[in-house]
């Protein structure tokens, strides 16, 4: 089987680009850099170039039996600051792509989107995949009008596409300080002496999924997921930013870190709680969170440690 990740060399698309070269799938990589921002498999081909080159494109998915879709140019952050840049950075490369993606002769696709913003404020909690769909930032309106080509193309066209709502992914080696990724930057923060900066008195309450089972659910919507149908990826557990910083403290202490929070104004586009239901993707497949929380914490935690500790000798030297 050929499979084509596009932005399979970030942080998730990195995980699941490995991990289906591990399962004997020939994965090609599209990205926009020069060379992978994560580690990819010696199994794992990597071609630079942007999706937005249509005869490259078109030339790739002739080669793939499937695709997964993981690029996106912003965060919720940017697309607040700069709402006409979010639509003109992702809507026409990404209708663009549903459309190629429609003409081929596909076995399967997978278009990321956002479970912690298509949904906008909750409703109810933890939030199934029928729950309206209200965004409150540029990014998750993005992020639910690609959605709504990608089903449009599957109606019309028979796209053979499911789209995947993942909660918030956290784990080793997840870069800090992107505008996404609470945990890697706590973690980098305090590893810097810097206070842990959060929005409100507590914070803002997600779903935190380990990387490794993010990619695991993306996995198994490939294999499993129903075409037209969208499927939640979370652990149905929710953690405000207190509440995991209270987990990184006692490591961090146990390497002489001191631990201090910095509590700034709430921001407009946060929503103030975002916890999923992931009855439907365990319904179809065996897929289920295997990394308990405080255990994932601790083995980015040691990551994080050791990396600082290498910068810092390498300074010394």
């Amino acid at each position: 089987m050929r499979c084509l990740i596009i932005g399979g060399a970030g942080f998730i698309g990195s995980n699941v680009s490995n991990m289906l070269a591990e399962s004997g799938r020939a994965v090609t990589v599209l990205g926009r850099a020069s060379a992978p921002l994560y580690q990819l498999s010696q199994k794992v081909s990597y071609i630079s170039g942007d999706y937005k080159d249509v005869i490259l494109l078109r030339r790739l998915l002739k080669e793939t039996d499937e695709l997964i879709d993981l690029a996106y140019a912003t965060v919720p952050k940017s697309s607040f600051d700069d709402p006409v840049s979010d639509v003109l950075s992702n809507l026409p490369a990404g209708v663009g792509l549903i459309q190629e993606a429609s003409t081929a002769n596909l076995k399967k696709a997978v278009f990321v989107s956002s479970g912690g913003t298509v949904y906008g404020i909750a409703q109810n909690l933890p939030i199934r995949e029928e729950h309206p769909t209200n965004p409150i930032s540029p990014y998750g309106i993005t992020k639910l009008a690609l959605e709504k080509y990608i089903l449009m193309f599957v109606a019309l066209t028979g796209l053979p596409a499911v789209v995947v709502r993942p909660g918030n992914a956290y784990g080793e080696y997840q870069l800090a300080f992107t505008g996404q990724g609470f945990i890697a930057t706590a973690i980098k923060s305090i590893l810097l002496r810097q206070p842990v900066n959060i929005f409100g008195p507590n914070g803002t309450i997600r779903d935190y999924v380990h990387v490794k089972d993010i990619a695991r659910g993306i996995i198994a919507a490939l294999e499993f997921g129903i075409p037209g149908e969208v499927y939640n990826i979370g652990s149905g557990i929710g953690l405000n930013n207190i509440q995991v910083v209270k987990v990184i403290e006692p490591f961090a202490r146990s390497h002489g870190y001191p631990v201090e929070i910095k509590v700034l104004p709430e921001r407009g586009f946060d929503v103030s709680a975002n916890i999923l239901d992931s009855t439907k993707l365990r319904g179809i497949s065996a897929w289920h969170p295997e990394m308990d929380f405080d255990k994932g914490i601790r083995r980015t935690w040691q990551v994080s440690l050791n990396e600082t500790d290498n910068s810092q000798n390498q300074k010394a030297n």
